[in-house]
């Protein structure tokens, strides 16, 4: 599987804190005045002899860095064994010199891969991590850099690395922007700031190695993920040329309500970091995140979630996308996937064909609907406890998540089609003889932009969200297999109502149960890995991509981030 498949891990880099390189280094100071020229639309004055020889220089530093040993702490590869011996036991048969091969192998292959150019693009070394050593995360090699140069150890058990401060303590003032730049808290009830955002991120969001596809956040979308109950306008945070007042930088924070294993913590959701492609020499994403940070403080908030494609200090958890292909003549045509030697495509087209009616459309399926809230929000609730992260929700909170992306509109078919800006698909199960719910699921769409194809400009993606049953709650509900039959029921259906939408591929992450259904319903492993951080907050691993003691795999992560 390739393309989008292989690299949906690094479509997600954006979606994070730490998505478009706070640790870069700038860049000439001519090339950073051409950027910020193109952007307001004035001539450059940059000289190409500069410019080469700075490709020249980064070009010899990144082949240097591929030369086996070189730029891996021993921190790091201390760290490594740590984990494989922690999951594996002290008889794996791995050491230093192992470990530290496999990782130089690495380095070379992300430079074939594309996700680090010999010219030094997108590179990023797991060991120089400048701006994250200075903040509360856990380090990769066990030790934090304080503001004053003091290195310390981490707390071992759960809990808040640097204690929370009072109002009065906490900055005041906005920090600092280079010169030509100013802030600019974004109203996204505004249709015209939205369409802002929109536009920003339509350009300049993540994308793969390769540059065929970019995620596609629609307004209405934008609009959903940003504005759920209780949101802050202060968390909305943009950077505009003071000139021309061009947005060209973008960072997000949404509060929400999350539970660490027993601990309830207050924090905020951190998403959506985007600067300008031309800007990025201008080191504005670690002042974007150092802003929100502050913003978050001012409001007595002071732990954080988010998520990346790449390796910084340190994922919690990490979990794999899986992809159901649904339109497999286009997704072969885009080169999301390739027809292997032993297949033709008339037999994949086969084999991924769906029915076109789901399974228990004649049993209690049907969608949403506003007085299911409560019973609704009963059953998440009781089924988000199976996870050791997850978020808490209100009854707002689950009408605003599942019901108010819905579209305007009617569908002639109650599971075809699709309404007028429709984000969200949710469908409950009610019991026909006793009308109790007693079970749900849905899936948002988030559709890609194809780069430079003659015949497609358009991946349409259906994203799995939240579901629960109430399978779950029964004595031999996991271990007597009736759990693992229902979630393949439940999705299976999803899988055909996504299909009857005309979507083109479903995904899925391995968290929560996913792992009972992901083989059943024929989803293929991508390449793509999400980290998943927790800000000033430190909590043993959970199980993610892997099982760890007696957690299966997915068992520890509750939260899907948009």
């Amino acid at each position: 599987m390739s393309s989008l498949q292989s690299t949906q891990a690094e479509l997600e880099e954006g979606a994070g804190l730490a998505a478009e390189g706070a640790e870069n280094e700038i860049s000439s100071g001519s090339e950073a005045e051409e950027v910020h020229d193109n952007a307001t639309n004035q001539p450059s004055t940059s000289s190409s002899s500069k410019k080469k020889k700075k490709k020249r220089s980064k070009a010899a530093k990144a082949l240097q860095a591929l030369r086996p040993g070189s730029n891996i702490p021993q921190s790091v590869v201390e760290e490594v064994l740590e984990k494989v011996r922690a999951e594996q036991g002290e008889s794996a048969d791995v050491n230093e010199e192992t470990v530290r091969q496999a990782l130089d192998q690495m380095k070379i292959m992300d430079v074939l891969k594309g996700k680090a150019g010999i010219g030094g693009k997108n590179r990023k070394d797991a060991g120089d991590h400048k701006f994250w050593g200075t903040q509360p995360v856990p380090q990769l090699g066990g030790v934090r850099v304080t503001v004053h140069d003091v290195c310390e150890e981490p707390p071992l058990a759960d809990g808040y690395i640097e204690p929370p401060k009072p109002r009065e303590e906490v900055r005041q003032e906005p920090y600092p922007l280079p010169k030509d730049f100013t802030w600019s808290l974004m109203d996204i009830s505004d249709s015209v700031q939205l369409n802002e955002l929109h536009e920003l991120l339509s350009g300049h969001y993540v994308e793969d190695p390769n540059a065929a596809f970019r995620f596609l956040y629609s307004p209405e979308f934008l609009r959903w993920a940003l504005m759920p109950p209780g949101y802050h306008k202060e968390w909305h945070i943009g950077v505009r040329v003071a000139s021309n007042k061009k947005l060209v930088a973008f960072i997000s924070g949404v509060p929400v309500t999350m539970r660490v294993r027993d601990n309830l913590i207050h924090a905020s959701e951190i998403n959506y970091l985007c600067v300008h492609k031309k800007l990025r020499s201008k080191r504005l994403a670690p002042v974007l995140i150092k802003e929100v940070t502050r913003q978050c403080n001012l409001k007595g908030i002071f732990q954080a979630v988010y998520t990346a494609g790449v390796l910084l200090p340190t994922p919690v958890t990490t979990c794999r996308y899986f992809h159901r292909s649904l339109n497999v003549p286009k997704l072969v045509d885009v080169k999301f996937m390739g027809v292997p030697r032993n297949m033709t495509l008339a037999r994949m087209i086969r084999l991924n064909k769906l029915p076109t009616s789901p399974h228990l459309a004649g049993h209690g399926l049907r969608e949403m609907e506003e007085a299911d809230v409560p019973e609704v929000a009963e059953l998440y609730a009781r089924y988000m406890k199976r996870f050791d992260l997850s978020v808490l929700m209100t009854l707002d909170d689950i009408r605003h998540h599942l019901l108010s992306g819905k579209g305007t509109g009617h569908k002639a078919e109650p599971f075809a089609g699709r309404r007028a800006d429709q984000v969200t698909w949710t469908y409950v199960v009610e019991n026909p003889e006793t009308h109790k719910i007693t079970d749900f699921f849905s899936f948002y769409f988030l559709p890609s932009t194809i780069i430079d194809n003659p015949k497609h400009n358009l991946l349409e993606v259906a994203y799995l969200f939240y579901y629960a049953t109430d399978v779950a709650f029964l004595p031999d509900g996991d271990s007597g297999g009736r759990l693992k039959k229902r979630l393949n029921e439940l999705v299976g259906d999803a899988l055909i109502i996504a299909d009857q939408a005309k979507f083109d591929v479903f995904n899925a992450l391995t968290l929560m149960d996913n792992v009972d259904f992901l083989s059943e319903q024929k989803f293929g492993q991508g390449d793509g890995l999400l980290n998943y951080y927790l800000y000033n907050w430190r909590t043993s691993p959970l199980a993610g991509v892997n099982a760890l003691g007696d957690k299966k795999i997915g068992s520890g992560v509750g939260l899907v981030m948009l």
